[in-house]
């Protein structure tokens, strides 16, 4: 299965567990106080850990790699639609919260905050 191309605008390569190479859909929008960073699940394009594994270490790869302020981040977690029955393989996507001395936590978007991400 893979993710369709209207989820992301590039493919990031990042260190994954163990530093496994590994890779994910990614799209930046940059807005007027806060950057959006959208990684996507790619699922058999992906040859290493999964995105909501890498969890905290991906997302600080992704920022020192574009430069983006961490603190100043919405950093949302995307498994895209793969037209499966298997009900893991619907559209999902997750905005997670960092903290530096607890696990993140993940609030599921609904369907128009979902919509509102990929509509261009």
């Amino acid at each position: 299965m893979h993710a369709g191309k209207h989820y992301y605008d590039e493919i990031f390569h990042y260190n994954g567990e163990w530093d496994m190479p590994s890779c994910c859909g990614l799209r930046i929008i940059v807005g007027d106080k806060r950057t959006t960073v959208i990684v996507t699940e790619l699922y058999q394009d992906n040859p290493g850990s999964s995105v909501a594994s890498s969890g905290r270490s991906l997302a600080e790869q992704i920022c020192e790699a574009k430069g983006i302020d961490f603190n100043a981040m919405i950093y949302i977690e995307c498994n895209p639609d793969m037209h499966s029955k298997l009900s893991f393989y619907q559209e999902t996507c997750y905005e997670v919260q960092f903290y530096d001395d607890k696990c993140p936590t993940y609030r599921l978007l609904n369907e128009q905050e979902t919509y509102e991400l990929f509509k261009t």
